[in-house]
Parts: structure tokens; C-alpha cells; sequence
């Protein structure tokens, strides 16, 4: 028998990788995507059955084509997580056009794109689906210092995924999103560095006051976040869509 298909995006590092080996680990045959191929490659090499592909999710023609080539190697589809994200921080005044721009067109735009191909892919395939989006803690609340067009990015997102569910619901697909924390990523890394700099003070000091934010007394693993991806994928989750699940350690309760 041949195994369930899953595309990762931005699955190089971070939390798509994490999501990548989690779903590896349960049984997927995974297509571990990055704008890196190099780094997708890497990732792909840690999980029993996977594959890399590069793809840049803000051209929506190398999405579609990506979604096509899966559909005709495997004749299916059935998980798609959209994870491929950026952040950069500065104060609101400081935004550049071109800097809103290019976060929408990563972690907004890009979602759109992924999903759209994947949602033909699976209705052509006759696949009850799931989509999974990755959206932030920051797309329930502004309260988010430094990231404005992170925060319309990521509020996006989350509408995005109301309105996928909504329309995709009569297909058998599902669609929901993660909401993670404060996670220990690359990324993370670089947002101590910005805050710290903007707020004239360390990175250390704001890791700290991080951790002081999060009720469960630690910093999120990529690994937490993946687990909740990995549970949306499976059955348990069957009669659920349209929800993005907080996973945040209780930093944001809603």
C-alpha cells in the first residue's frame, strides 16, 4: 500500500522542518519544499520516505507546477502545510512599501497561491484533504511590538483560512491553522537580535522576558508546533475546520 503524500513548505529549517520529520515519522511520504533547495535536500535525507523540491511560494506558477508534478509522480495528495514565512523587525513608521510588500507576498500571498493549486489538486484527485496554513500569535493580536506588517500579514492568514474552509468544506477538504509562540527557530534568532536592538537592551534580557510571557515557563519547540500540525493531518481531527489552533505555551489565550 502506498503511503499518504504531504508537501511542507518553506521546510528547510525551522518549523517546516520540524513538520517535515514529524509527518515522516508517521507514516508520509513527504515533498520537503524550500526556496533552498540545498536545505530541503538536507531535511529529506533525516525522513524514512521524502523527496525535495525547491519552490519559491510567491510565484504562483511554480506553486501550480510544483502541486502538478506531485499529482502526476504519486496520483495523490493529501496534506498540504503551508509554512513558508518571513519577519522583519522595525517600527511601524519605518516600513518600507517594499518591505509590506514582500511580507505579504511570502506569508500571505504565498498561502493563497499553495493552497489554491492544492485544493484543484485534491478535488481533481477526489482526495478529502487537509490544508493546513501555519499563522502566528500574532494574527490574534496587534499587542505584537515591531511587526506591524507581520501582524496584517499573519491576521490575513487567518481570515484566509476561515474563507478556504468555508468554500472547501463540500469537497471533503479541510482547512485550519497553527498559531505558534515565541519558537525557538532561526528566525527567533534574528528577532532577538532586532528587539533587543530597538528596545536598547540584549538579546538575553529579551529572551528572558519571552520565556516570563509564556505561562508554561519556556521557550516553544519547532517540535510543539509540529505535533499539532501532525494531529490536524490525521483522523482525529476529522470534524475540524476553519479553526486556527493556539500553540503557544499560553503567551495568548483565546
Amino acid at each position: 500500500m502506498s503511503l499518504p503524500i504531504a508537501c511542507v513548505t518553506g521546510a528547510g529549517s525551522g518549523i517546516g522542518a520540524a513538520i517535515a520529520r514529524t509527518l515522516g515519522a508517521r507514516g508520509f511520504h513527504v515533498v520537503v519544499s524550500d526556496i533552498d533547495l540545498a536545505a530541503a535536500s538536507k531535511v529529506a535525507a533525516e525522513i524514512p520516505s521524502a523527496q525535495a523540491k525547491q519552490l519559491d511560494v510567491t510565484d504562483p506558477i511554480s506553486c501550480q507546477t510544483l502541486v502538478d508534478d506531485i499529482s502526476s509522480e504519486h496520483h495523490a495528495l493529501d496534506v498540504w502545510v503551508s509554512n513558508a514565512g518571513i519577519s522583519k523587525m522595525q517600527r511601524f513608521l519605518d516600513i518600507s512599501p517594499a518591505d509590506l510588500k514582500r511580507n505579504f507576498e511570502v506569508n500571505t500571498y504565498g498561502v493563497f497561491y499553495c493552497g489554491q493549486a492544492a485544493a484543484r489538486a485534491m478535488i481533481a484527485l477526489g482526495s478529502k484533504g487537509r490544508i493546513i496554513n501555519t499563522a502566528s500569535m500574532a494574527s490574534k493580536q496587534g499587542r505584537v511590538p515591531f511587526l506591524a506588517d507581520y501582524v496584517a500579514s499573519k491576521f490575513a492568514v487567518m481570515g484566509l483560512t476561515q474563507a478556504m474552509a468555508f468554500e472547501l468544506a463540500p469537497h471533503g477538504i479541510r482547512v485550519n491553522a497553527v498559531c505558534p509562540g515565541f519558537v525557538a527557530t532561526p528566525m527567533q534568532d534574528r528577532e532577538l537580535a532586532w528587539e533587543a536592538s530597538l528596545k536598547g537592551t540584549d538579546p538575553e534580557t529579551v529572551k528572558r522576558s519571552w520565556i516570563n510571557d509564556t505561562p508554561l515557563g519556556r521557550l516553544e519547540s519547532p517540535e510543539d508546533v509540529a505535533k499539532v500540525v501532525a494531529f490536524l493531518a490525521s483522523a482525529d481531527a476529522d470534524f475540524i475546520t476553519g479553526e486556527s489552533i493556539s500553540v503557544n505555551g499560553g503567551a495568548f489565550m483565546d
